[in-house]
């Protein structure tokens, strides 16, 4: 078993952060640090520090592990093929007021972190949670979830996925009624980053 771990670094002006070796993903929310401003995410795998600049920077950074994940704001245990290559995708999904994803899946897991808005999900169990900014939740693959956002402000959540190496470039969504597929889609993705770790 392999362990996702999402963290949220609140750095102060010029602080510098060591972090040891992982295959991670680092994503400014604000501020600016290691030459990445507000949103925008670098992946590396090697050991680094990561330094805020003049105006600190709130950093979310997501990390695969085989050890258990000291200070994480969200971990998750994910079974994945131990020889086998994934991608590692992190995009931002935005809704306009109202928006709703319709009930669907993605096929690989995630953790995912709210940047605006509220969002109300629905889960597997049937079970509804509202999320507010920077708070957190896991999806498994083939998990199937319904997504509400506000009504009163446009909301956006930014997310790091592992997938299968065909789904390089590819949309992941998929909705469980055909007749969704039709329906208008107001959320928008952007992919920053997809790179290949290896477990």
């Amino acid at each position: 078993m392999t362990t996702l771990a999402l963290y949220e670094d609140v750095l102060a002006p010029d602080e510098a952060r060591p972090l040891q070796a992982a295959p991670r993903v680092v994503y400014v929310a604000s501020g600016d640090a290691s030459s990445l401003g507000p949103n925008e995410a670098w992946f590396g795998d090697a050991g680094v520090t990561l330094r805020a600049g003049h105006r600190g920077a709130t950093v979310l950074r997501w990390e695969l592990t085989d050890w258990e994940p000291e200070g994480a704001k969200l971990a998750a245990r994910i079974e994945l093929d131990p020889w086998g290559e994934y991608l590692m995708r992190c995009d931002r999904v935005d809704f306009p007021p109202g928006g709703v994803a319709y009930k669907h899946t993605h096929p690989g897991p995630g953790i995912r972190c709210l940047l605006a808005g509220t969002l109300r999900i629905e889960g597997p169990d049937g079970v509804e949670r509202t999320f507010a900014p920077l708070d957190a939740w896991f999806e498994g693959a083939e998990h199937a979830v319904v997504a509400t956002a506000s009504d009163a402000a446009a909301t956006a959540f930014v997310r790091v996925l592992l997938l299968a190496p065909e789904w390089r470039g590819r949309r992941t969504i998929r909705y469980l009624d055909p007749a969704d597929e039709e329906k208008p889609k107001l959320q928008r993705a952007t992919v920053f980053l997809e790179e290949t770790v290896s477990l």
